[in-house]
């Protein structure tokens, strides 16, 4: 088959964000198949480009990918939906061919966005074996549609959700992410990748899709693997000059965690690079070990600065684990990057400036404030009303604030965080999470 795969993510605030999930999938694809890619992020006229990729092609099917459903800064949904719609029916100008969606953004919203869109099917969940799973059964040659896990169907106008989840991938046989199928503008415009040294979350943070998308045990790469795939990169984006590790949280578990930093050394990946943190079960030899494979900072969820808070959000610590995990940190050198989100379901104002007094105090390297997008409030109108309310009263206060803490990002009010700062970044040669640059000020 002629399959024509797209990544549909347009992001590029804070960065354009290389199509890991697409590329694993393309990667994956059984190689009798004839494969052809197109990245939308950098074009200025995604729907031409789409017509015109897809109509020189003349696909047998035409794979989607949809990573964020969510804008960057939180905002509702409708904006990315609405330009995936007008995606696809872009495509249908030119081609006649099925359309598969597919990616985290998709997996949240499965059968929501496979009827939105009108699309033919859709993969949810982890798609290397699925998607192979639905070729076979295309071609005449594999099992019938309704026995694959993971595959979202429409028939006659209505939506069929599958029997069973997608199978998981076994991370040790599994095929390395070819970047070769990376649009060079990534490297040259952002030199920035992203790595998994394993997939699946064992939190049970109240709101995350990590476990969603791809389940709740940690499956665990070999750190070689891991090593290969930093050195393939080095081999063919020379470009690149950080890498983030998307893990939905790198030290846990811990053992595995040192042992990917000591393949690192022992291989002589130099690149520095940044990751996601929880601070359950961060210790200072792990930190350490971090450092010395060039770890040069870390995100951390860290969601609020009230125990109570984090206890209804189910978080697993506790603000003393927080405050401890940034003594480690700097003393290790790495920089920390904490997270918080504003008006979660529960919190009065009160919580909220709590959780301001516990920043000033914690002082991070930078912090991230968010304010909570409720979904829920799109079908609950009292819920709306008083989310409402407490959104306009937390954007005054974080108003307040912004001026005195020049570390603060602050997404929803523009405050270190626009196009027009990122793309000046960019311009000056600074790489890796624009962060990191202003915790240097």
């Amino acid at each position: 088959m002629r399959i024509a795969f797209i990544a549909a993510n347009r992001e590029h605030l804070p960065n354009p964000v290389v199509p890991i999930g697409l590329v694993s999938v393309i990667s994956a694809c059984p190689p009798h198949h004839e494969r052809h890619a197109l990245d939308l992020c950098f074009e200025d006229e995604p729907l031409a480009a789409a017509r015109r990729f897809v109509g020189a092609i003349a696909p047998d099917l035409v794979a989607l990918s949809l990573r964020n459903v969510h804008r960057n800064d939180y905002g509702d949904v409708s904006h990315n939906v609405d330009e995936y719609r007008a995606l696809v029916r872009a495509i249908r100008e030119v081609s006649a061919a099925p359309i598969v969606l597919g990616g985290g953004g998709y997996t949240v919203l499965a059968r929501e966005l496979l009827d939105a869109l009108e699309a033919d099917y859709g993969v949810a969940g982890e798609g290397e074996l699925t998607f192979a799973r639905l070729l076979a059964s295309l071609e005449g040659g594999g099992e019938s549609l309704d026995a694959i896990g993971g595959l979202y169907r429409r028939v006659d106008g209505r939506t069929i959700a599958p029997t069973s989840p997608a199978p998981q991938v076994d991370l040790t046989t599994a095929p390395l992410p070819d970047r070769r199928w990376v649009d060079r503008r990534h490297y040259e415009r952002v030199g920035t990748e992203s790595v998994q040294t394993k997939r699946g979350c064992p939190m049970s943070c109240a709101y995350c899709t990590y476990p969603l998308i791809e389940g709740r045990l940690s499956r665990l790469r070999p750190p070689e693997r891991v090593a290969d795939e930093l050195e393939h990169i080095r081999d063919v984006a020379p470009e690149v000059d950080h890498f983030f590790v998307v893990d939905a949280v790198f030290n846990l578990p811990r053992a595995h965690a040192m042992a990917v930093c000591d393949a690192l050394v022992a291989r002589g990946i130099d690149l520095p690079w940044t990751c996601y943190v929880n601070p359950s079960d961060f210790r200072p030899e792990l930190a350490e070990r971090m450092a010395a494979a060039g770890c040069v900072g870390m995100e951390v969820g860290a969601d609020s600065g009230t125990d109570a808070v984090l206890q209804r959000l189910r978080k697993g610590f506790d603000t003393d684990a927080i405050r401890r995990l940034a003594r480690v940190a700097r003393a290790a050198g790495l920089r920390d990057c904490h997270t918080f989100l504003l008006g979660t379901p529960g919190e009065s104002l009160d919580d909220v400036k709590r959780t301001l007094d516990f920043i000033v105090e914690l002082d991070p390297s930078a912090a991230i404030l968010m304010v909570w997008n409720d979904e829920q409030a799109s079908v609950d109108a009292a819920r709306a009303r008083a989310r409402a309310e407490l959104a306009e009263r937390t954007l005054a206060l974080l108003d307040a604030h912004r001026h005195a803490h020049p570390r603060w990002v602050i997404p929803p009010l523009e405050h270190h965080f626009s196009e027009r700062l990122f793309a000046a970044l960019r311009r000056s040669g600074r790489r890796g999470p624009a962060w990191l640059h202003l915790a240097a000020r």
